[in-house]
């Protein structure tokens, strides 16, 4: 691999930790959301990764939208996650994969209260498809942004069951433990150079794929936990940490050591598949549009009307009333 992509990939990486800010108990947590999509540009052949290191920023910044999106829209929640378990033994063989069968099946309204994350990234793909085709530079970089997140959401164990925090089985918080305590503990030691980006003959597939791949992962996910916490001094477990302003209760870094080295780089292999397969949807969406030249649209910044609706999100999301299941 070529001296000089490994230092872009890296000093990305690095960026991203400067950048990233502090979770808000949400998917991947607000800083590996933003880790995954930053370094997703690097994946994109040449025609591509100068238009997305130029809007960098934006796509890493706002790889946390759909969260924030929550706090403001009724039906997001939905978009983040699938309850397979919710359809019995072997959920993966009785689930129709396309939407039109899977309603027919079992209703609209079902799929949405179980949610609807593959075929959401499927529609994604679409609409970016229809945003590169027009040359909707706004529209490009917020689907991107927005699809990264779905991406990465597909790729989280805890994403595709029931007992999504561990309610069900007396470990509430092993969601965000997962999903952002150990990302930010121990991705330094990752290996994100994860290859380029590739065409995706079935979005649809791959969004399934992830998800099987999510689910297949979530009892070892789950079990190693329970185990280990079975055996962990309690007074060890948790630790408190400065966050901001504000002195919070954590997982100790030992307690998250053993856990990681138990899960033999589960959230690492997570990770690298979620970057490649962001990067891929933005290929291949692009592909699908005609492969447009977007050297025009390199001066351009994003429109008042964006910024305004961009600024009504966060002041939703700073209200803090979110709608649908938190994964606190």
């Amino acid at each position: 691999m070529k001296t000089g992509y490994k230092i872009l990939v890296a000093s990305a990486i690095l960026l991203c930790l400067f950048a990233a800010g502090i979770p808000h108990a949400n998917t991947w947590g607000f800083f590996a959301h933003k880790q995954l999509n930053r370094i997703a540009c690097f994946t994109l052949p040449d025609e591509l990764v100068g238009f997305y290191k130029t809007n960098i920023e934006f796509v890493t910044e706002h790889a946390v939208d759909p969260d924030k999106r929550r706090y403001a829209v009724n039906d997001e929640a939905a978009r983040h996650f699938i309850d397979l378990d919710r359809y019995g033994l072997s959920p993966l063989d009785s689930m129709p994969k396309k939407w039109e069968d899977a309603v027919k099946k079992y209703s609209e309204d079902t799929l949405k209260a179980h949610g609807i994350v593959p075929w959401h990234i499927d529609v994604m793909v679409k609409r970016l498809t229809a945003a590169f085709r027009v040359q909707d530079y706004d529209r490009i970089l917020r689907l991107s942004a927005d699809l990264g997140h779905y991406i990465g959401d597909a790729h989280v164990p805890l994403h595709t069951t029931k007992n999504y925090n561990g309610q069900l089985t007396n470990q509430k918080g092993i969601h965000g433990f997962w999903e952002s305590r150990l990302p930010e503990l121990f991705n330094e030691d990752y290996d994100f150079f994860v290859g380029k980006a590739r065409y995706i003959e079935d979005p649809l597939a791959e969004a399934w794929k992830a998800v099987a791949e999510s689910f297949a992962a979530k009892d070892s996910v789950l079990l190693f936990e329970a185990a280990l916490n079975n055996q962990y001094p309690q007074d060890r477990k948790y630790a408190f940490e400065n966050r901001g302003a504000a002195m919070m209760r954590v997982y100790s870094k030992d307690y998250s050591e053993d856990y990681h080295k138990q899960l033999d780089g589960m959230v690492e292999r997570r990770m690298r598949k979620a970057i490649i397969t962001i990067g891929s949807m933005w290929f291949t969406a692009w592909v699908n549009a005609g492969q447009p030249d977007l050297s025009p649209l390199k001066d351009k910044k994003i429109s008042s009307e964006t910024e305004a609706e961009l600024a009504e999100e966060e002041r939703q999301f700073q209200s803090d009333k979110i709608k649908g299941r938190s994964c606190d």
